[in-house]
């Protein structure tokens, strides 16, 4: 790189960090492009494809190798969707609505609960079944920001299995049905753990992993178990003073052996969803640019505008929601700018937007960090 390109990368991204207003990351969407249900089929979604010099391109997901490469690694969220959600009732009769974020301990977990009214530590909560009678209950025991810890009579896995609903997103109007258990899971989630969905993951099926792999594509995974902190909007107009809630991820030997060998190779780390890419970041080694550690552990990081990515070249994603933690880390890799008129061209073009939605394949306009 000669001093001017070196010079223009660097106002480049100091013109990324400024923007940490919360109102950059707003703008208006029409409700009829809310994708409220998948596409018959995985693959048959829209991809919208901004490339390394911030160009546009219209085409389907299904023509998504004809952007990769031999030697390229796919790093997907091997996590999958607990049926997190469980129904309840107060002692005095009063609806409410239990939303287990993870398992802390035996009989002991996290959750939101939604209630009418204020809710009490040490307060007993009867989860129901979905025909309405009690099989078990919950105690209220502390409190957490918007969390709080319960202790169960019983196993909480057992009672998400037996009478939990996954969690959809509440932008999407329907309640959770047969289709939704097996289309708001991605093929390859392995792991429960999430209570919503690495979506970005939900265009691929098993005809296009065959595909990848036949050109030379190889294929990774990680850990990520998506919490509560997607439903949880950003409170602060300064962005640079919001606090991430904290997901557990875990990222293997074999996959930092699979980074390490794409790079030698020459290829590129493709990241399947933010939750991958905020892994992948999180686990970047310090001492070896452009590879990672295995560890796991929990991760508060928040990426947007001025963020130098160490590890990940290109990003699969759906479209995300205005003011969201996600959008502004899609703002820092591919561009504050590049991603406003991406969702520009986006919206005047009617693709579908959110969980259910279509597709975008960004390449980072000034590449990995690699030095």
């Amino acid at each position: 790189m000669n001093l001017r390109n070196h010079a223009d990368k660097a106002n480049t991204m100091q013109q990324r960090a400024n923007y940490q207003n919360l109102s950059d990351y707003d703008y208006q969407l029409p409700e009829s492009l809310i994708a409220q249900r998948p596409t018959e089929n995985r693959s048959d979604s829209r991809l919208l494809v901004l490339d390394e010099g911030s160009r546009i391109h219209d085409h389907r997901f299904k023509h998504l190798p004809q952007w990769l490469k031999p030697g390229d690694l796919i790093v997907v969220n091997n996590s999958s969707v607990l049926k997190a959600r469980l129904i309840a009732r107060k002692p005095s009769g009063g609806a409410a609505e239990v939303l287990i974020e993870r398992v802390i301990a035996p009989n002991r977990a996290l959750a939101m609960i939604g209630s009418n009214k204020r809710l009490k530590i040490d307060q007993t909560l009867n989860i129901l079944s979905k025909q309405g009678a009690t099989v078990a209950q919950a105690s209220i025991k502390e409190r957490h920001d918007s969390l709080f810890v319960l202790d169960f009579n019983q196993d909480p896995f057992v009672l998400m299995q037996d009478h939990g609903v996954l969690p959809l997103p509440p932008y999407i109007a329907s309640q959770a049905d047969r289709d939704d258990a097996t289309r708001y899971q991605t093929i390859y989630g392995q792991i429960p753990g999430s209570v919503a969905a690495p979506t970005a993951g939900l265009h691929f099926d098993q005809p296009m992993i065959d595909q990848l792999l036949s050109i030379g594509v190889e294929i990774a995974s990680v850990t990520l178990h998506v919490g509560l902190g997607t439903f949880l909007p950003v409170r602060v107009e300064d962005i640079q003073k919001h606090r991430m809630h904290a997901e557990h991820y875990a990222l293997s030997e074999d996959c930092a052996q699979a980074i390490s060998k794409a790079r030698q190779r020459g290829g590129r780390v493709i990241a399947v969803g933010t939750t991958a890419l905020r892994t992948l970041e999180s686990c970047a080694d310090p001492t070896t640019a452009g590879h990672v550690l295995a560890q796991q552990g929990e991760t508060r990081l928040f990426i947007r505008p001025g963020f130098r990515f160490k590890v990940c070249d290109a990003l699969i994603t759906n479209f995300h929601l205005p003011k969201s933690t996600l959008l502004m880390l899609v703002s820092a890799f591919a561009g504050f700018e590049a991603i406003r008129k991406a969702y520009a061209h986006a919206i005047d073009k009617q693709y579908r937007f959110f969980s259910y939605g279509d597709a975008c394949l960004f390449f980072s306009s000034e590449g990995t960090d690699l030095r």
